[in-house]
């Protein structure tokens, strides 16, 4: 179970950075903060932020083979990455929230 339970955190850090940092553009990086003024023609910031909240939420998904833990994870990165955007916590307090989001997936599946 143990070995499982690492298995399965290791490709949801993986899929973590690639989403976070590969797939993330420098555009979306900037234009998912609903204080950055764009412009004209450039999505609105709701759209930057559920677009890379989608990204993680199908990235979970495909690695646990849930949906449901997909839009569990796309809810969560949506919200934690606003209150990074908002300022509430800087960087490394939002890595870690997603992180602990990585935790929960895992202890869900090992209770199912």
């Amino acid at each position: 179970m143990l070995h499982g339970a690492l298995h399965l955190l290791w490709w949801l850090i993986v899929g973590h950075a690639l989403a976070d940092f590969v797939l993330q553009s420098g555009a979306m990086a900037i234009g998912k903060n609903r204080r950055h003024q764009g412009a004209p023609g450039e999505p609105p910031w709701y759209y930057w932020l559920t677009s890379h909240a989608l990204v993680h939420g199908g990235v979970v998904g495909l690695i646990t083979g849930w949906a449901e833990l997909g839009v569990a994870e796309f809810v969560a990165h949506w919200l934690i990455d606003f209150g990074k955007c908002e300022k509430l916590y800087g960087f490394n307090t939002d890595q870690v929230f997603h992180l602990i989001c990585k935790l929960i997936w895992i202890w869900i599946l090992l209770e199912v």
